[in-house]
């Protein structure tokens, strides 16, 4: 597994690093024959450390986990047990989950950020150059993009799209219905349950 550490405007000791090779080792190796990679950041904010976990634990699954703590021995393990809940919780499913991956090749699509508009109603400047397809997309849209990405639009059934959206920490995610065959999307509420959209054809 390729694992990155590392601290935005903070040093990290040794001790620490071995730390999180450690723990993020023995989570791994309970729940998934082998990770590809995992990120973890450390910063500061005022009195307390926080730690970001980005684990991407093999074709389709990544994981996510946020913690925060007065030292950052303690908000990584925050963050460790986070990944360890989760995956306790879709163990069985996230095996079945990806062997069925092979099965079926997701859609790609494209993902964009766009800047909030100012009080006087107009968007933020742009971070960077565009090009004419963007100053295109731009107006369509009467934003500016900031950031695009790729996406995968994946066929899944409504539980393991759940799934996938509770292990990755998003508050949304849209699938592929593999019972319909529409696009569907589920999101986290505000009172803590799940929505689920599903349009009528």
């Amino acid at each position: 597994m390729q694992l990155t550490v590392s601290g935005k405007q903070i040093d990290l000791s040794d001790a620490l690093r071995a730390h999180v090779d450690k723990q993020l080792g023995t989570i791994i190796n309970k729940y998934f024959d082998q990770a590809l990679e995992a990120q973890v950041t450390f910063s500061r904010a005022r009195s307390f450390f926080t730690c970001d976990i980005n684990l991407h634990a093999g074709k389709g699954i990544t994981v996510r986990g946020e913690g925060e703590a007065s030292d950052a021995h303690a908000a990584f393990d925050d963050a460790a047990e986070h990944i360890a809940k989760r995956l306790r919780r879709y163990r069985r499913r996230v095996s079945a989950h990806q062997r069925d991956l092979t099965k079926i090749k997701p859609e790609m699509a494209r993902a964009y950020v766009l800047a909030p508009e100012l009080d006087d109603g107009e968007a933020r400047p742009p971070a960077n150059g565009h090009g004419e397809e963007r100053q295109a997309l731009e107006t369509e849209l009467h934003a500016t993009v900031i950031a695009e990405d790729t996406a995968s639009i994946e066929t899944l059934c409504v539980r393991d799209a759940v799934m996938k959206m509770d292990l990755a920490f998003q508050p949304v995610l849209l699938f592929r219905n593999s019972k319909t065959g529409g696009l569907n999307v589920v999101y986290r509420r505000a009172d803590g349950n799940v929505g689920w959209i599903d349009p009528v054809a």
